[in-house]
C-alpha cells in the first residue's frame, strides 16, 4: 500500500498522457482503508495510472489543472453484469410486463433471433452506443457478456464483436437459455464442447443462467467445470426467479460472483457470508423492471457477505446504463446506506471481476475518476433521477 502524498511514477511520465491534477475536491471516496473519505483533497492523475492522492494545499504540480470547485468525487463505477451484444427491441414485451404479465426466461428467445439476424457492424455499433452512454455517466469499467448467439458460431461472433469494443470484462454465456429446437443435455453438451473450445480464447468468465426454465444445478456444474478447464474464471447467474440451487453452487466452486440473490433463505446468506471471495451481485433496475422481489441487501451487508451492485443491462429486463439510478434503488429501496450503495458500484464490481486495479483511488489504481455536480456523494440518493456527472475521466483520458 502506498500512503498518502507518495508519488508513484514522475510526473507526466507514463503512457505518453499528460498528468492532471484535479483540485478542490469537497468530498473525495476513495474506497482505501488508508486514504478513506477525504475533505478538500485534490488527486493526480498521471497517464493511465493515479499517481497522488492528499490534502489539496500539499498537491504537487501537474501538466494540467482542473478546479472541482467544491464538488464530491469518487472512483468510477464498475458495472460488473451487463449484456450489451444483442440486437432488436422489447419495448412491447415491457409495456406488457407493467400491465400484469409475468417475467419469465423465455424472453431471451426474442433477442436470441434479432442477434442472429443482425450483421457484426450492428452489433459492434449498439456496443459502442452502449458503452458511450454508460461512461457519460460515470462507468469507467464495464463488464459484458455475450448470450443472445446461443450457436457456436453467433457465440463466437458475438464474443469477437465484444471483445473489439472498449469493455474491460467479456464473460462467455452460451449456457442463457436452451434454444428452441434442442434439449437441455444435449445443448449443454454442445456449451461444454464445440461452443466453449470456439470461444475460450476471446472471452475471460464463463457464465450460466442457474435458474427454472434455464439450467439445472448439474447443468450448471457442467458448464463452469468445463469453463474452469480452459482456463476460465467463473460466474454465476442465480436465485433470480425463485429458491434454487445457484448460490450454493457459486459457493462450492468459489465462483466470482452469483448475481441476482433475490430468493435467499438464511442458509444462503450465511454461504455468502462465508465466501468473501463469491460476491452477491444485485441488479436492484432489473427487479424493479421485471416487477420482481428486491434483494435482502441488508440481510446480506449484516452477515458480513460482499455485495456488488451493477446495471444488467439488456434489452428485456432491465435496459439502463445508469449505475447512479442502481445506486439510488440500493439506498431507498434496498435499505442500503449511501457509503455502502457507492462502494458495492465501485469496490464491490471490482472485486466481483477480480481486480484490485478499479474501484479504488489511490496511488498506482488506475486513472479512473468520476466528479459530481454535487457537494456529496450522498445526492446520488438525496436527488434521484437527477443528472449529477460533472467530469469522467477514464484509464487517465477525460470522457465527459
Amino acid at each position: 500500500m502506498v500512503p498518502s502524498g507518495t508519488l508513484v511514477t514522475g510526473i507526466g511520465q507514463v503512457g505518453g498522457l499528460s498528468s492532471t491534477l484535479v483540485t478542490g475536491i469537497a468530498e473525495l471516496t476513495t474506497n482505501d482503508a488508508e486514504l478513506g473519505v477525504l475533505a478538500g483533497a485534490a488527486i493526480v492523475l498521471d497517464g493511465q495510472r493515479v499517481a497522488w492522492v492528499g490534502p489539496a494545499g500539499a498537491a504537487p504540480a501537474a501538466d494540467e489543472r482542473f478546479d472541482a470547485a467544491g464538488r464530491a468525487a469518487l472512483p468510477g463505477w464498475v458495472d460488473s453484469h451487463t449484456h450489451l451484444v444483442f440486437a432488436g427491441d422489447r419495448a412491447a414485451e415491457f409495456a406488457a410486463r407493467m400491465a400484469g404479465q409475468p417475467y419469465a426466461a423465455g424472453g431471451i428467445a426474442t433477442t436470441v433471433a434479432a442477434t442472429r439476424a443482425a450483421s457484426d457492424a450492428e452489433l459492434g455499433a449498439t456496443v459502442r452506443r452502449l458503452v458511450a452512454e454508460a461512461a457519460g455517466q460515470g462507468t469507467t469499467c464495464l463488464e459484458t457478456k455475450t448470450g443472445y448467439g446461443l450457436t457456436v458460431a453467433d457465440e463466437l461472433r458475438c464474443a469477437l464483436v465484444a471483445s473489439a469494443q472498449a469493455v474491460d470484462e467479456v464473460t462467455f454465456l452460451g449456457a442463457h437459455l436452451v434454444p428452441p429446437g434442442m434439449d437441455a443435455d444435449s445443448y449443454v453438451a454442445l456449451v461444454c464442447g464445440p461452443m466453449l473450445d470456439a470461444v475460450a480464447g476471446h472471452v475471460r468468465w464463463v457464465d450460466v443462467f442457474c435458474e427454472r426454465g434455464a439450467f439445472d444445478a448439474d447443468q450448471s456444474r457442467a458448464v463452469l467445470s468445463a469453463g474452469r478447464e480452459r482456463g476460465l474464471g467463473l460466474r454465476v447467474h442465480g436465485n433470480q426467479l425463485g429458491h434454487g440451487p445457484g448460490v450454493r453452487l457459486a459457493v462450492e466452486l468459489g465462483t466470482a460472483s452469483v448475481d441476482h440473490c433475490c430468493y435467499l433463505r438464511p442458509s444462503d446468506v450465511d454461504a455468502l457470508a462465508s465466501a468473501p471471495d463469491t460476491v452477491a451481485t444485485l441488479l436492484p433496475a432489473c427487479d424493479l423492471s421485471t416487477r420482481g422481489p428486491l434483494p435482502d441487501a441488508r440481510a446480506l451487508l449484516d452477515a458480513g457477505a460482499t455485495v456488488a451492485l451493477a446495471s444488467n443491462c439488456n434489452p428485456g429486463s432491465s435496459y439502463t446504463t445508469s449505475m447512479a439510478f442502481c445506486v439510488a434503488t440500493a439506498v431507498l429501496q434496498l435499505r442500503m446506506s449511501v457509503t455502502e450503495a457507492v462502494c458495492a458500484a465501485t469496490l464491490g464490481g471490482a472485486k466481483a471481476l477480480r481486480r484490485d486495479d478499479v474501484g479504488v483511488l489511490r496511488p498506482g489504481a488506475r486513472a479512473d475518476l468520476h466528479v459530481l455536480d454535487a457537494p456529496a456523494a450522498a445526492h446520488l440518493a438525496y436527488r434521484p433521477g437527477v443528472p449529477l456527472t460533472h467530469a469522467v475521466w477514464r484509464r487517465g483520458i477525460r470522457v465527459r
